[in-house]
């Protein structure tokens, strides 16, 4: 199980990499038409944004204003979005790594 500061350290690198031009300053990112690169920009994003939620409901929890409950849904949330992002990463490389061993 993967814990909840690994996964906040993980979308936080994914939120730089993306950075101010991602339009991720505030809210969900608004869905895009396009290839598979803005599907793909358009899932990080989403990711970032669940992690940015799941720090907000565990800061309240620590606060005495939110329930331990939904920080404990917030982050298995965000567990499963970093094993689906990281899923698609090596099916990403994968693909690479078949077409760079393709004969020109």
């Amino acid at each position: 199980m993967t814990s909840p500061t690994a996964a906040a350290g993980a979308y936080a690198q994914i939120s730089n990499l993306l950075g101010p031009a991602s339009g991720l300053g505030g809210g969900v990112a608004a869905p895009k038409t396009g290839g598979f690169g803005d599907m793909l920009e358009q899932a990080i994003s989403g990711f970032a944004e669940q992690g940015r939620q799941t720090d907000q409901k565990a800061m309240a929890a620590i606060s005495g204003k939110g329930d331990v409950v939904d920080v404990v849904t917030a982050v298995a949330e965000s567990e499963l979005a970093l094993d689906t992002l990281v899923s698609v990463r090596d099916k990403v490389i994968a693909a690479y790594e078949e077409i760079m061993r393709m004969p020109i």
